[in-house]
């Protein structure tokens, strides 16, 4: 007999049961524990939200992990679902078979629905379920247990429809309902909308905060006080953000300053495309303690901004370090080779790309270079090298015994004057041709775990390029790929 016939069975029993939703709902009552979670996926694929309903009132595992299933609910589902809450909710005694108290809308929890009744009552939120709300203004009865709901909350000026109806159906039950989003992406530059979700959730949840495309005054000023009250906050994004969005003077810089300085579990900061004045960099920056990722991208970046992250105590003990798309034509080397001194025993990760660096500013940063023992991921792509130059480095670089990837630029020869100015445009071929017969032999004294390209192309917007490495056989391949990203830290 097929070993898939019982399973078989038991699908056309659901699918019969589940034709009269009447009576599905009122066989929950005998549903024995084990067969809830499949009864449930064939309710919610079906459609038969009814029976979802009534299913999430009597759940009788702690967590629901509908980030799971395998597609996101729709807005019908997800009244349902909040019917269901609610039903649960206004029970007073609850029959002890009835164990829900998390909400989970996240994908952290793989295959869960398909591993059986056990892995399902196994899932846990240690340390929440008990702790005390904090910054959100929000008091809660004596004695009730509250209800947790954890999602990952985008605030836009265009909504995802469920999500926008969850938000406005958490708000109305804000004494029973702890609403944790563990990222935050803040993509509108309304005070009175940003503060109406801020008011809703549960602060020490965030770990990850975007904030994007700040046009307003006082926009981030208004958010600052909210800051202090991320106990738990690991990651801070800043993109596409003017200097009035965040501050108006000196003064606003340092109290906002000052709630970055409380941020205790800051790792990574990522500013990209933000606007700063040469007074509110260092106000901002200095407060903060050290971090393990630092990335600065398309921002006006003075000699004096670079001297400054040099002496600052946030980058004194950086992993992962990437300077992208920074004009340092005509800077010293001094403030970038300080910056890695600070790295020499701790950098993983180097990026400076994009940065117009030249063949003098790099034969000031190899000796410093040399000496980043740890390093295993460096990219160098889209500077002003000579072949020469970039011969120079893959002879240092050779000498990391850490390293396992390098990305390097095109050396100038492989570029006419003009197209060097427009580097979206293709290496010209012939050149680069002669180029790469030169490199052949050193990328073969590489070894086989350093793994070499060349990044010929780029473009930031689309975050592609295009890369030329060697074979085995010695020749060369090209490829497209994604432009690499710095090496996430587990949070």
């Amino acid at each position: 007999m097929s070993t898939t016939a019982p399973c078989s069975l038991q699908l056309v029993a659901m699918q019969s049961l589940l034709s009269n939703q009447s009576l599905a709902i009122s066989a929950l009552e005998d549903l024995p524990r084990l067969s809830f979670p499949e009864f449930f996926m064939e309710a919610y694929a079906q459609g038969h939200t009814e029976v979802v309903k009534a299913m999430v009132k009597c759940w009788p595992f702690p967590c629901l992990p509908l980030g799971d299933l395998t597609r996101p609910p729709d807005l019908g589902t997800m009244k349902a679902v909040l019917d269901g809450l609610e039903m649960l909710l206004a029970t007073k005694e609850r029959p002890s078979h009835w164990q829900l108290q998390v909400v989970e809308l996240r994908k952290v929890y793989p295959n869960i629905w398909t591993r059986g009744y056990h892995s399902m009552a196994r899932i846990s939120h240690p340390g929440l379920l008990n702790a005390r709300p904090t910054g959100s203004g929000r008091s809660q009865s004596s004695g009730e247990q509250p209800l947790w709901i954890f999602m990952d909350l985008t605030i836009d000026r265009f909504q995802n429809e469920w999500q926008d109806y969850l938000v406005q159906w958490a708000r109305k039950r804000k004494q029973r309902v702890q609403l944790c989003s563990r990222k935050l992406q803040i993509l509108t530059g309304s005070a009175s909308t940003i503060q109406k979700a801020l008011l809703l959730l549960r602060l020490d949840s965030i770990q990850e905060l975007g904030l994007s495309k700040f046009s307003r005054g006082g926009t981030v000023k208004t958010l600052a006080p909210y800051l202090g009250y991320m106990k738990n906050l690991q990651l801070l994004s800043l993109s596409r953000m003017s200097a009035s969005c965040y501050t108006r003077s000196p003064k606003d810089s340092c109290k906002f300053a000052a709630h970055l300085g409380q941020l205790h579990h800051l790792q990574e900061l990522h500013l990209h495309d933000v606007l700063f004045s040469s007074e509110n960099m260092p106000a901002i920056l200095r407060s903060l303690k050290p971090l393990k990722t630092f990335s600065l991208s398309s921002c006006l970046l003075t000699e004096d901004n670079l001297r400054f992250l040099s002496l600052c105590s946030c980058t004194s003990q950086l992993k992962h370090l990437r300077l992208r798309s920074l004009l340092m034509l005509h800077f010293s080397p001094e403030p970038l080779q300080a910056l890695l001194e600070n790295g020499t025993h701790t950098l993983e990760t180097l990026a400076l790309e994009d940065c117009d660096i030249t063949d003098s500013q790099l034969s000031a940063l190899l000796p410093t270079l040399s000496r980043c023992s740890l390093l295993g991921f460096f990219s160098f792509y889209g500077n002003r090298l000579s072949v020469a130059s970039l011969h120079n480095l893959l002879n240092h670089t050779a000498q990391l015994s850490h390293l396992t990837r390098g990305i390097y630029p095109a050396p100038l020869e492989s570029y006419s004057v003009l197209d060097w100015w427009h580097r979206h445009i293709h290496a010209d071929s012939w050149r680069f041709a002669q180029v790469r017969t030169g490199l052949s032999q050193m990328f073969r004294e590489m070894g086989p775990n350093h793994k070499v390209q060349i990044c010929t192309r780029f473009d930031h917007r689309t975050d592609r390029g295009q890369f030329y490495s060697l074979a085995p056989d010695g020749s060369w391949v090209l490829t497209q790929e994604a432009l690499p990203v710095l090496s996430p830290l587990p949070l």
